[in-house]
């Protein structure tokens, strides 16, 4: 007769499942943004077959100029945040995340139930919650603005991330360390995996923003509707290369930038009150609020990374690439704390469970 499967046995099976899952809506995202990638190139066509009709008709060349601008096609695809498109594939990936993410919840509680306390005393429970946040902010923050274009980013580093962890970090259940045994591991833990999870949209928004405003600046180095009106050029002999096609369908790199901005805000405050509930917890714990403690330091980094880009856009002008790149080197430096920092550091912080 088979044993039976312990809880945090469960918990791995329903980790996995919704890697699984989350590996499925993937795909459906992936395949979402080549159909937008398609469609983006019918419209192109199609405007294009109004710019020749208009071309072939108008008797000026003021006349040419002023039709071709108002059919440009950046203008006829060019989509909006507050919009909602019937995409077939990008609702097929949206539910298959929903899906992943109840498979993802209960592994996390299981795993809690397991161990009898909250699930984050190590790398493996922090990447599983925080994963979890990532994908929860994203869902949540879809009732608001249409991000669906991120799904593929977003569950692609999710099962990445998630992935990694359940092979490379994870560990049986143990008991708390003494200084883990505090009200602070559920306050200090959860609010920083929020800020982790804002600061993974501001990511995502940030490397399509510095895409987008690639393509922006090859279509207007082009000038397509204009060359098209003063020599009367066939569209497709002079029509730029200006990378993915599914980029003609995204907000411009404007607002882009814009909503990552609001996303890095939300979540400094978050990173700000982790760093203040750590000092308070430091003092509980070891008797010092700061200590130079190699976890501390970093956490410190990030806060200054973040402060700094916010400062920057907001006070001297920086933005545009210089904004976004801001916003990745920030995210970079919060894996590299996760990551790196507490495989290879010694610290009083080092609880990553591994040997």
């Amino acid at each position: 007769m088979p044993e039976t499967l312990s809880l945090d046995s469960v918990s791995v099976l329903l980790v996995w499942t919704a890697i699984a899952v989350y590996a499925l809506a993937f795909v459906a995202y992936a395949v979402d943004l080549a159909r937008r990638g398609a469609q983006a190139a019918d419209e192109k066509d199609a405007a294009q077959l109004r710019e020749r009709e208009l071309v072939g008709a108008a008797l000026g060349g003021a006349g040419i100029a002023a039709q071709s601008r108002q059919a440009s096609p950046d203008d006829a695809v060019e989509a909006r945040l507050g919009s909602r498109q019937r995409l077939v594939w990008a609702r097929i990936g949206t539910s298959l995340t929903v899906l992943a993410f109840l498979f993802h919840l209960a592994g996390t509680i299981t795993r809690g139930i397991a161990a009898g306390r909250v699930p984050w005393s190590n790398m493996y429970e922090f990447a599983l919650t925080g994963t979890l946040l990532i994908v929860a902010v994203y869902l949540v923050v879809l009732f608001r603005y249409d991000l669906r274009f991120l799904g593929a980013l977003i569950t692609g580093m999710v099962v990445l991330l998630l992935g990694g962890a359940t092979l490379s970090f994870y560990v049986e259940v143990v008991p708390l360390a003494d200084p883990l045994k505090s009200i602070w591991l559920v306050i200090h833990v959860f609010v920083a995996s929020l800020a982790t999870a804002l600061f993974a949209l501001a990511f995502g928004l940030s490397v399509l923003q510095l895409m987008q405003a690639r393509r922006e600046r090859k279509v207007l180095a082009a000038s397509v509707p204009s060359r098209l009106a003063s020599t009367g050029a066939d569209a497709d002999a002079v029509a730029p290369k200006t990378g993915p096609r599914f980029l003609r369908t995204l907000p411009t790199a404007e607002k882009l930038e814009s909503l990552a901005y609001r996303f890095a805000i939300l979540g400094f405050i978050f990173w700000t009150f982790t760093l203040i509930a750590g000092s308070i917890w430091a003092n509980d714990a070891w008797g010092r609020y700061w200590g130079f403690d190699t976890k501390e330091v970093w956490t410190f980094v990030i806060w200054v990374l973040y402060a700094g880009y916010i400062h920057a856009r907001a006070t001297r002008g920086w933005r545009g690439s210089r904004s976004a790149w801001l916003s990745i080197v920030g995210f970079a430096a919060v894996m590299f704390n996760f990551t790196i920092v507490n495989m290879f550091f010694k610290g009083l912080h080092v609880y990553s469970g591994l040997n």
